[in-house]
């Protein structure tokens, strides 16, 4: 059997990405916009990635222009994205995971500048990340798995792919015949169904190895 590998969406699985954007547009506009906000920012976003062209960086200003913000704030998402912190739990899943004898890689529509600094907050070794400004393509397109299984060589048979984003990662994954696990922190509704679901991390070493279990 080939190395068992585990990539792993970062921004809302890894890292809390809709607490760090929610704390900004407070921030920016005030407590008492921040939700209606927030969900006009899931509304914009796919659609300033959908052509690939944009960096994440462009992406953030562009929809902090587009929510109004004022002169000078409108990089505010993306100045404040490096110090957005993981889920408390992740640290240690990920590694029991690297114990279990895991590879891990992350699949991020984002920069490199950013998931540099955002895996240095992980502080877990992590093999490698594939990142969109990079490849001309945001999930969920299939390209970030492409290029994984292009450079890793991993097999399709020992490899599981960690997300929060049913729309992101789930709905690509399942075309794609990969294996999947969803991180529900939300308590939603699995449409499409993963392979396995878990509220957060924390049990994510034992799952994954009841999806791959170790050669004997």
């Amino acid at each position: 059997m080939g190395e068992r590998w585990a990539t792993f969406d970062c921004y809302g699985t890894l890292i809390d990405w809709k607490g760090g954007i929610r704390r900004e547009l407070a921030r920016v506009f005030g407590p008492e916009s921040a939700d209606e906000l927030l969900h006009r920012y899931h509304e914009l976003e796919p659609e300033l990635e959908a052509d690939g062209e944009l960096s994440y960086r462009e992406v953030l200003t562009e929809a902090m222009r587009r929510l109004g913000a004022p002169e000078g704030e409108e990089d505010a998402l993306a100045r404040s994205l490096p110090s957005w912190e993981p889920f408390p739990e992740v640290p240690a899943a990920l590694e029991d995971a690297r114990s279990r004898g895991w590879k891990l890689a992350i699949l991020s529509n984002t920069d490199r500048d950013f998931i540099d600094a955002s895996m240095a907050r992980l502080g877990v070794p992590l093999e490698l990340a594939i990142v969109a400004s990079e490849i001309g393509s945001y999930k969920p397109g299939p390209r970030h798995w492409e290029r994984f299984f292009e450079q890793t060589g991993a097999e399709r048979g020992t490899h599981a792919h960690v997300a929060a984003s049913l729309f992101h990662d789930v709905t690509p994954a399942n075309e794609l015949g990969l294996r999947s696990v969803w991180i529900n922190r939300l308590g939603e509704e699995p449409v499409p169904q993963p392979t396995k679901e878990l509220p957060d991390l924390t049990r994510l070493g034992a799952i994954l190895d009841e999806l791959v279990p170790v050669a004997v």
